[in-house]
């Protein structure tokens, strides 16, 4: 923490400057607000009443899946697919009578009431997930605590809201868990600060999603900050408690000049997302639901480069019908016709799973049986969706996809399957429109062998997350390894020319659907590379159309050659 004088109204005053480490960029200027710790009063006390206490226990667990519904249908809206997953997560595994049962027995068979069962029921069950070897698995300990938490809050009747004002505020906390931040009324959130933090953690995230400037790891907060004016810079990864009317008036107008900027994109709507020199490239959105089809036609996007059709099934408590899958697509393909829609088959496994799926628990999911292995594993599970994105069809202009893809065999097998259920449907006398083909690049794997690969498909995606993950052999859950996950790894751009030139010796096209592609650093690279399409966040799409109106490839080219 540095300190930096000032002489106002005769008397020296300091204003406060402190660092942490960045998770999404902006300025917000505000009085602080210090979130307070929620303290939870435990008794050890025994209860004859067990059926109340067990009645208790129940109805916190169903109020609390209850609550994690509204939060994830409310993230949804504030920030996406990425951002929502978490709450639908947390409300499956309070279906796990596997975490509830230890919670019951301390309950009926030692007479303890609903807070301690709970209380201690979940740590043991953190603790336990905290020894796991498997980092992914590790990181649940996480998920575990906020469930607790959140039932020990229905338990007692606290609400998070009663503390909110209503002015604009910068929060600070020592940490904030998912449900926290969704919780926060985005009207009057100017920005978050947190002490304690992971830059993967969901809560990063949700800051990101929702366009939040925000700093993690800042180990100068202090109780003294409340009500303190300050400016939070995202860019320069710092806060300024107290800061000079100089300062303020500085950082003030560069704000501004940054949302002038930011309404300047709108502009953009109806442009070309072409160079100076005249290079085109589309430029899709990702989406993981229809309630997201807005925020596409809004942001002006070419298309939908991925929809990520698992969230059907993780919303789900049991698996979603052919008829309910086929409404979903349906509705997207009418929606945005005749703009493509490119749905990749269901990704459940690894960080994505739901129980009605029964998935064996595994050493290392990651590496485990995820995305088309799994559908390959279950035929009619896999079948049933594509009949229905096989019908969707028919209303609109759908591709499909298949992700985790290694091998040429596997590519013919979901083809075959494909013209199988097509066959099927036009003996049932259902219409059926045509649909481009493709694979999801995420693994080395597939990269190396693009060129046989590009023979069996009508373009490839390449998944940069899974992509980066697999060629470093680093997990991007675990946040013991932030710093050696490198997203600019020179292995990594390797990997992704040979795909594209290997895509393109075989007269396909190929897109980038990872958050790279949203990477104003690299969209040149991407642009030199030869990529045709780039899918990213809806919100991305004209700051990155702005981005590639700037740039002359041929020049940047040209002078390269010459140096």
């Amino acid at each position: 923490m540095t300190m930096q004088a000032r002489q106002q109204e005769g008397e020296v005053r300091e204003m406060i400057v402190a660092t942490g480490t960045k998770i999404s960029d902006g300025i917000a200027i505000g009085r602080i607000r210090i979130l307070k710790e929620h303290k939870y009063e435990i008794s050890y006390s025994r209860t004859e009443d067990r059926e109340k206490e067990l009645e208790r226990l129940e109805h916190a667990r169903s109020e609390v899946q209850k609550r994690q519904h509204i939060l994830y249908e409310k993230a949804m809206k504030s920030a996406g697919e990425d951002g929502a997953a978490i709450f639908e997560a947390h409300e499956l595994m309070l279906e796990d009578e596997e975490l509830i049962d230890p919670c019951k027995e301390l309950i009926m068979q030692r007479g303890y009431k609903a807070e301690y069962a709970i209380w201690s029921g979940f740590d043991k069950t953190a603790q336990m997930f905290r020894e796991m070897e498997n980092p992914y698995l590790r990181e649940r300990s996480t998920d575990i605590g906020e469930l607790k938490n959140a039932l020990l809050d229905v338990l007692s009747g606290w609400e998070m809201e009663e503390e909110m004002r209503d002015e604009p505020y910068i929060l600070a906390a020592e940490d904030l868990t998912p449900s926290e931040t969704v919780r926060l009324d985005q009207k009057i959130l100017l920005g978050i600060v947190t002490r304690e933090g992971s830059s993967n953690s969901h809560t990063a995230i949700l800051a990101k999603s929702m366009d939040l400037p925000a700093l993690i790891r800042c180990k100068e907060i202090d109780k003294s900050w409340e009500g303190k004016l300050a400016i939070l810079d995202g860019e320069h990864s710092s806060i300024y408690i107290d800061p000079d009317p100089e300062f303020l008036e500085k950082m003030t107008a560069k704000r501004d000049e940054r949302k002038k900027q930011e309404a300047l994109l709108s502009l953009l709507k109806g442009k070309e997302n072409k160079t100076l020199d005249g290079k085109t490239i589309k430029v899709c959105a990702n989406i993981g639901d229809p309630s997201e089809i807005e925020d596409v036609l809004e942001n002006d996007a070419d298309g939908v480069g991925l929809f990520r059709s698992e969230l059907l099934y993780l919303n789900s408590e049991t698996e979603p019908s052919e008829e309910e899958q086929f409404q979903a697509y349906k509705r997207v393909a009418q929606a945005l016709a005749p703009k493509q829609v490119i749905i990749r088959t269901c990704d459940i496994g690894a960080d994505k799973s739901v129980s009605y799926m029964r998935i064996k628990p595994e050493d290392n999911p990651a590496l485990g049986c995820r995305g088309i292995r799994l559908c390959l594993t279950r035929n009619d599970f896999f079948k049933r969706q594509l009949r229905a994105i096989l019908r969707a069809s028919a209303y609109g202009n759908l591709g499909i996809m298949f992700p985790m893809i290694v091998s040429v065999k596997e590519v013919r097998e979901c083809n075959e399957l494909l013209a199988e259920c097509r066959r099927e449907l036009t003996e049932e006398g259902v219409e059926t429109g045509q649909m481009q083909t493709g694979i999801m690049i995420e693994t080395p794997a597939a990269a190396l062998c693009a060129d046989e690969l590009a023979e069996e498909v009508d373009f490839f995606s390449i998944g940069t997350n899974d992509l980066t993950q697999y060629t470093c052999a680093i997990d991007r859950q675990n946040a013991n390894l932030e710093r050696f996950l490198d997203p600019y790894h020179p292995a990594l751009f390797k990997l992704i020319q040979m795909t594209v030139e290997a895509g393109h010796r075989h007269q396909i096209w190929v897109g980038i659907c990872g958050e790279l592609g949203a990477d104003p650093m690299l969209t040149e690279m991407f642009l030199k590379t030869g990529v045709d399409e780039l899918s990213v966040n809806p919100r991305s799409i004209l700051p990155l159309r702005k981005k590639i109106r700037s740039i002359d490839v041929t020049n940047r080219m040209d002078q390269n050659k010459r140096t």
